[in-house]
C-alpha cells in the first residue's frame, strides 16, 4: 500500500510495531519454557505480562486516532524471532542457551525501544498527548527489560563458561571471585 502522507507513515510504523509486539509475545512463550535460570525465567514472565500491557496500549492508540487496529507485517520482528529459534535449537547446552535467549531478548528491546521512540516523536508533532503517554509508557518497561538483560548477560555468560570444559587457566577463578565477591 503507497504511503502518500506522514499520517499514513505513522500508522504504518505504528502497525508494524503491533505485529512486532504479536510476534514477541509468541516467542517470549517458546523462550521462557526453554530458559533453565531462575532469574532469566521470571524476568521473561514478567515481560509477557508487559507485552500483553503493551498490545493493549497500541490497541488504544490505534483508537485514539479513529482506526482500527491492525497488523501489518514487520520482517526486522520476524527476523529477530527466527534468530532466536534457531538459537535456542542449536545451542548444546542448558548455560549457553540461557545465554543466546538473554542475548535475543536485549536485541528485541533495543528494536522496540527504537519503534517506540520514533513512534513518540511523531506523535508528539502531530499533538497526540495521549498518544504519547501510551508510547511513553511502553518505551519506558522495554528500557527496563533490556536493563535487566543487559545486567544478567555476564553473570549467564560467567555460568556457561563455568560448565565449559577445560577451564581456561585462571578466568574462571578470577570471574568466581568477581561474582561471589572473595
Amino acid at each position: 500500500m503507497p504511503i502518500t502522507n506522514t499520517q499514513e507513515l505513522f500508522l504504518h510504523e505504528l502497525a508494524e510495531t503491533y505485529d512486532a509486539e504479536h510476534r514477541f509475545l509468541e516467542g517470549q512463550a517458546a523462550m521462557v519454557n526453554r530458559a533453565t535460570d531462575d532469574e532469566l525465567q521470571r524476568s521473561i514472565e514478567n515481560h509477557i505480562l508487559q507485552t500483553r500491557q503493551h498490545i493493549g496500549n497500541l490497541e488504544q492508540v490505534f483508537r485514539e486516532l479513529g482506526e482500527e487496529p491492525r497488523r501489518e507485517a514487520s520482517e526486522v520482528a520476524q527476523g529477530l524471532v527466527n534468530e532466536a529459534q534457531t538459537s535456542m535449537h542449536e545451542t548444546q547446552s542448558d548455560a549457553l542457551r540461557d545465554c543466546a535467549i538473554n542475548a535475543a531478548v536485549i536485541k528485541v528491546e533495543h528494536f522496540e525501544i527504537a519503534s517506540y521512540r520514533g513512534l513518540g516523536t511523531g506523535a508528539q508533532l502531530m499533538g497526540q498527548t495521549k498518544v504519547v503517554e501510551l508510547l511513553n509508557a511502553n518505551q519506558g518497561q522495554e528500557e527496563e527489560t533490556a536493563q535487566i538483560a543487559e545486567q544478567s548477560a555476564e553473570k549467564l555468560l560467567w555460568q556457561a563458561m563455568q560448565a565449559e570444559e577445560p577451564e581456561p587457566e585462571g578466568l574462571i577463578d578470577k570471574l568466581k571471585n568477581r561474582f561471589t565477591g572473595q
